[in-house]
């Protein structure tokens, strides 16, 4: 990556991903200290994993609508005080057992989270303005790559580390990563929106604003219908986010009883999903330069495929980590691809709205797939679940391959 301008939001990216790493299981663990009941904790992940089902369209409305350095710098700056202000309240112990310690603790997820579907649509959005075109891929890639070695090798071990030292440690250092990144996201280049130059004159009346807003608000849904391949890509992101969800919800269990993975290796385990990812954010953008982003896409598909059915036949350890791994790189790449393809065709002033669609309408197979994969998990055993996640994985490769065929060269 050649372009300066890149590693400032590079860095803002990760940071971001870096404190989201920390605070995540650090709620978790504060959430266990207010309540021993399931369903407490399971409210506070819950309350962090709505928002961008939610929020996600309005997001990207005003991802287009604003100025994206600023709204990236400014709902960071927002963040920073967020959670530097339940840091204190932590440190204070305000977060007690009880009705309003829960309610402490979800909203604070709920919060942070939608604030995250703003940010990322401004940032998905801002890239293209800082990369040339034929770098998209590679900037993506080398963004995958970034958030998996913050996420996994960083923050998720490190957040119960501090959380031991100190509650309050972890969000305060979360803090303190959203106003780093604030201050990066200033040093960006000023790039017009266009849309900006388009919004409605002061005397427009509140119902043609209101109409207008709607109409934004679908906008996203619409172009990616309406292009064929983009449509694609995102039905297929969503069909293997069914499967990808289901191997999720039982990855800790399968882990245990089928690979007999010790209790005390499952965290190095799990460590291959991260060198997966980091590998796979490395390389996609080489793979969609050399064989175009399509044929790329096709061959990840294939590649996670084979992963996925590896692992499901796997009872040992090491052959399933080989196979989690090279899955783990398959979804980074395709994460990656994907998003270099929409950032490549959708016109600027539309890009915060597509990108919050593809996102939006991705996820929402993935509690279904959760669900499903932990109640056929239980009726029939482990296995079938990755057999089932299998086959899903194996009629997406089938249909990009049927799919893509007129334009295989993109």
């Amino acid at each position: 990556m050649t372009d300066r301008r890149f590693w400032p939001l590079w860095t803002a990216t990760v940071l971001s991903r870096l404190g989201d790493a920390l605070r995540t299981p650090a709620l978790a663990l504060l959430a266990a200290t207010v309540s021993r009941d399931p369903r407490t904790i399971a409210a506070v992940v819950v309350a962090g994993q709505l928002p961008p089902l939610l929020f996600g369209l309005l997001g990207g409305v005003y991802a287009d609508r604003w100025d994206r350095r600023r709204t990236m710098a400014t709902v960071d700056g927002v963040r920073a005080a967020l959670v530097g202000a339940f840091a204190l309240l932590v440190a204070a112990g305000t977060i007690r057992p009880g009705p309003v310690g829960v309610v402490l603790l979800a909203g604070c997820a709920f919060l942070l989270a939608t604030l995250g579907t703003l940010f990322d649509a401004a940032a998905f959005a801002m890239l293209p303005a800082v990369v040339p075109t034929e770098r998209l891929a590679a900037a993506n890639g080398r963004l995958q790559a970034g958030t998996a070695v913050a996420g996994g090798f960083v923050g998720a071990p490190l957040a119960g580390v501090l959380f031991a030292a100190a509650a309050a440690l972890p969000f305060a250092i979360d803090a303190a990563t959203f106003a780093v990144a604030a201050l990066l996201a200033l040093t960006l280049r000023p790039t017009p929106v266009p849309s900006l130059t388009r919004q409605s004159a002061a005397g427009t009346r509140r119902a043609d604003r209101s109409r207008r807003f709607q109409a934004e608000l679908g906008d996203g849904l619409r172009w990616i219908w309406r292009d064929g391949t983009l449509r694609r890509i995102t039905g297929l992101t969503m069909v293997t986010n069914l499967a990808t969800s289901g191997l999720i919800a039982v990855i800790v269990l399968y882990a245990l009883e089928v690979l007999h993975v010790p209790e005390a290796g499952y965290g190095l385990f799990m460590a291959a999903a991260v060198v997966g990812s980091l590998g796979g954010g490395l390389v996609a953008g080489r793979l969609g330069t050399r064989y175009g982003t399509l044929p790329a896409l096709r061959g990840v598909l294939v590649a996670e495929t084979v992963a996925i059915g590896v692992l499901a036949l796997a009872r040992h350890p090491v052959p399933g980590a080989v196979a989690l791994a090279l899955f783990s790189a398959g979804t980074a790449c395709w994460n990656a691809l994907w998003a270099a393809y929409g950032q490549r065709h959708v016109p600027a002033e539309l890009l915060g709205r597509v990108g919050s669609a593809q996102r939006t309408v991705g996820m929402l197979t993935a509690p279904v797939g959760a669900a499903g994969a932990g109640l056929l998990g239980s009726a029939v055993g482990l296995p079938p679940v990755l057999y089932a996640a299998t086959a899903i994985f194996a009629l997406a490769a089938l249909a990009s391959w049927y799919g893509w065929r007129g334009d295989a060269s993109r």
